[in-house]
């Protein structure tokens, strides 16, 4: 039984799909792409599809990871293609790796987001920033299953940062047709995979309890990578490296096919 690791993408209007939708979807494409499929052994057996820390609904995401297992082997990249042909645009399947190493969701330390603030001034953003991260614990509340949970949102950030102002301020105006760019600030958040999980959305509840920053539009959310953080540099690294390494060792001519790596992106 072949195992390959799938990298995909939620983009544009689809950022808007829940994680149930998803997997709806990509069992019909694999279904559509005649991919060789293992199942589940049992009463009613299933493809053996396994997610990985899946963003939330709403949020869009360069970084989805999902594994499947084969009962033929496929070469990786023609997997890829022949799914990603298969799924709606916005939901893309951007690269592929055959499984080499155990415990993949393990490797997932850290999310890198960028959050883009409409209407919001750079430098009102940067003092929000300043106020946060000055904190020791910032308690935040969300609504969960089991109701009302206050929780410290401070204690999982590992960097938070705006961009320089001049390229925040030019950002285009969302749902307009209308030329030129929009007042905005873009902030850039790393943070790490704790229990209960800090979203942006909860480090968004604690800029506004320690500094009131309230943007008047919902924020646009990316998470732009996940994977093993660099405790050093706040890295968020590639999660596949581990495979491709490996599958270097084993076959230089194979690693050569496999897709490029995504690079790590510093907080």
């Amino acid at each position: 039984m072949q195992r390959v690791r799938l990298r995909y993408t939620k983009r544009g209007r689809l950022r808007f799909t829940s994680h149930r939708d998803f997997q709806r979807a990509f069992e019909r494409a694999l279904r559509r792409s005649e991919v060789p499929m293992a199942y589940s052994a049992g009463f009613t057996p299933h493809p053996k599809v396994s997610y990985a820390n899946a963003a939330p609904t709403g949020t869009a995401s360069e970084a989805e990871y999902l594994e499947i297992a084969l009962a033929e082997r496929r070469d990786p990249e023609e997997l890829r293609a022949d799914l990603d042909a298969s799924l709606p645009p916005g939901l893309d399947i951007v690269d592929a790796v055959e499984a080499r190493t155990p415990d993949f969701a393990e490797l997932l330390h850290a999310s890198h987001w960028e959050l883009r603030l409409d209407g919001v001034d750079p430098a009102d953003a940067a003092r929000a920033v300043a106020a946060f991260l000055a904190r020791e614990h910032v308690e935040v509340s969300r609504q969960t299953k089991k109701g009302l949970r206050a929780f410290d949102a401070r204690a999982a950030v590992v960097s938070l940062r705006t961009l320089e102002a001049q390229e925040a301020r030019e950002c285009p105006i969302r749902g307009s047709d209308r030329p030129g760019p929009s007042l905005c600030a873009i902030l850039r958040l790393v943070v790490r995979h704790y229990t209960p999980a800090v979203r942006p959305d909860d480090v968004l509840s604690g800029l506004r309890a320690t500094a009131d920053l309230a943007p008047p539009v919902p924020v646009a959310v990316t998470r732009l990578a996940q994977g093993p953080l660099d405790e050093e540099t706040g890295t968020v690294n590639d999660p596949f490296a581990p495979d491709r390494d490996a599958v270097l060792a084993a076959s230089p001519t194979a690693a050569g096919q496999q897709a490029a790596a995504a690079p790590g992106i510093t907080g």
